[in-house]
Parts: C-alpha cells; structure tokens; sequence
C-alpha cells in the first residue's frame, strides 16, 4: 500500500513525534554521463527541428524522465515505422541494432544517435571480434534493450546469449573453438564475474575484452550499495522496474542481507517499511534525477526526524560529448 505524508500539526506538534532515523545516501548515484549526454540530446534536438521530436524507446528506463521530455515535445515509439518521413528521431541511449539506422537511412530519415558511448564501445569489439573469426558469447539479460541492439551489431548465428553459470554450460562449443565473450555494461559485477570465471574454466583460449564491459557508473554505484549496505536496516533504491541497473542495487543489498525495496518516486514508499528501522540506505539508479532523490527525502523527513550523511565510494567527472551535427 502507499502511505500519504502526514501533514504536522499548526502548531508543528507532530515534530516531536518523529523517531530519529540516520539516512545513509549513497555516492555516486542517480545520473550517469551517458544518461546526461541522451537526455541533452532530445532537448537540443527539439531547440533545433522544433516539436514533434521522434525518439526511438524510452531514451533511458525512467517514467519522470520520459514524461518531462514528452512535455516538451518529444514523442516515444517503438519503431521506426511509427516516425513520419519528415521528422527527426532520436536513437535510445541503450543502443540499436544495425538495421535501425540502417532503415533510417534508406527513408532518408534526420536521425541522431543517441547510443551510450561505453555500449558503442561494445557494439565496435563485437565488430572486432567476427573479423577475426570468432562466435561471440554475450553476457546479459534476455530481451532487454542493450541486448537487442548489441546482438543486432553482426549477422544471426554469430552470438549467443547466456545469463547464467548454468547457460554457459550448456554451451554446444567444443574447448578448443575460436571464441570471444563480451559483456551488457548494466549487470551485477558480481554475478558477470562467476559468469565469466565459468567461460573462462570451460574455455581456456576464449578471447575476452582488455577492460571489462561493466561500465564505470554501474560499478560505482554497486560499490556505493556495498559500502552503505552493511550498515543500514533497510535500502531504498529509486529507479524503474524495467531499469537492470537499478534492479542490480536491489540485489546488491539483499546479497548482503539487507532488505532492500525498489520505488520509482515517494508516492511508493509504504511507511510500514520504515517500522523498526534506525538506519536507512538510500540511492538511485543511473537513469534516476537527483530530484527524485529529494522528494524521497523530504517525504521521509515527514515521518521520521533525520539524521543525513554521505557515503562515498568514487568521484564521477566523465563527460560525453554530443554529437556534431547538434553542436555545430
């Protein structure tokens, strides 16, 4: 159930009432470079086509996020058979399948290509790796969007997808075949670790990646969640269902023996939760706005008197530069 925000009384009574709470934020969190770089390039799009801007899935796996864009103009489908020929769209920071530009262009379409560079980075190695000759194994979860358009970067039949220890053994390959494995940027460092370490056993002369695929704001706030974790009772963690790096904080805390629940904003928090609790985690997914990270504060501080402090795991000063043709 939701709970509403008591409200104090006139005279502010209810303030006394409050049992303290500490609230360990975690840092970094929220926003990370690529999701800054995607969310910019739909706002200069539409300051330089004008509205409607066409964008290609949600641009990053958060509904405040998706529903301010759409205020300003942009329109979300899911394929480009839905944009008009006369108007611009915009590529998701998750990345597409070949074939999406592809079609673009083939309809002479003004599109810009919104893709994270740490996941064009990936779809350029899985280029690298067919040249040589080598099937492609690729870490990452059935169905989500990453995973759709790194598979979409080679031919069918060039790279198979595995998710688990158990899918690797049940992999056709002998030992000795030309093979490489490569990683979705947003999963557990944990689990991709036991993942690849199985590979690795099964095949000792599978090519790999010369820095893992993880991406640097999907570890940091992994580490974050580690470092806060074992402290608190309870962790909060705000980002979308359908978000795999906020679904792996999740994990993260409950790994640790922490309960841990996944909001979207304040209105979701059942105070329930908060009973019994003294030190509640706190952090947000890398496509969740630090604004979203106040509301559950303040909403928080409107039933419990807190006691704020940040646990910091990395320094974050990544930036990625926009694409030309929307800065020239």
């Amino acid at each position: 159930m939701n709970a509403s925000f008591p409200a104090p009384d006139a005279d502010g009574a209810t303030l006394a009432q409050r049992p303290p709470l500490n609230l360990l934020i975690a840092a970094p969190r929220g926003f990370c470079a690529g999701v800054d770089r995607a969310i910019e390039i739909v706002e200069k799009a539409l300051e330089r086509y004008g509205s409607p801007v066409y964008v290609r899935h949600e641009i990053v796996h958060n509904k405040y996020v998706v529903e301010g864009l759409k205020a300003k103009g942009a329109i979300f489908v899911e394929e480009l058979d839905e944009v008009p020929d006369d108007a611009p769209v915009v590529f998701s920071a998750h990345g597409v399948p070949k074939a999406v530009p592809a079609e673009a262009k083939r309809r002479k379409l003004l599109y810009v290509d919104a893709t994270c560079p740490l996941v064009s980075k990936v779809h350029r190695q899985a280029e690298r790796q067919i040249e040589k000759g080598r099937h492609i194994i690729f870490i990452g979860h059935e169905g989500h969007p990453e995973v759709i358009g790194t598979m979409g970067q080679v031919e069918p039949g060039q790279m198979t997808l595995v998710e688990t220890i158990e899918d690797v053994d049940k992999l056709p390959f002998d030992a000795d075949e030309e093979l490489a494995y490569l990683t979705q940027t947003t999963l557990s460092v944990d689990d991709t670790r036991e993942v690849i370490q199985a590979l690795e056993w099964r095949y000792p002369n599978i090519s790999g990646p010369r820095a893992e695929d993880i991406c640097y704001a999907t570890s940091n706030r992994q580490a974050a969640v580690k470092e806060l974790a074992q402290d608190c009772d309870l962790v909060l963690v705000i980002g979308s269902p359908n978000s795999s790096n906020a679904l792996r904080l999740v994990e993260v805390a409950e790994r640790l023996g922490t309960p841990a629940k996944l909001i979207q904003r304040a209105s979701e928090i059942d105070f329930g939760w908060l009973e019994g609790v003294k030190t509640l985690g706190l952090t947000a997914g890398a496509s969740a706005p630090e604004v979203l990270v106040r509301e559950v504060v303040d909403a928080i501080a409107s039933v419990r008197t807190i006691s704020e402090q940040t646990i910091t795991a990395a320094e974050e000063k990544m930036v990625f530069k926009l694409p030309r043709q929307l800065t020239e």
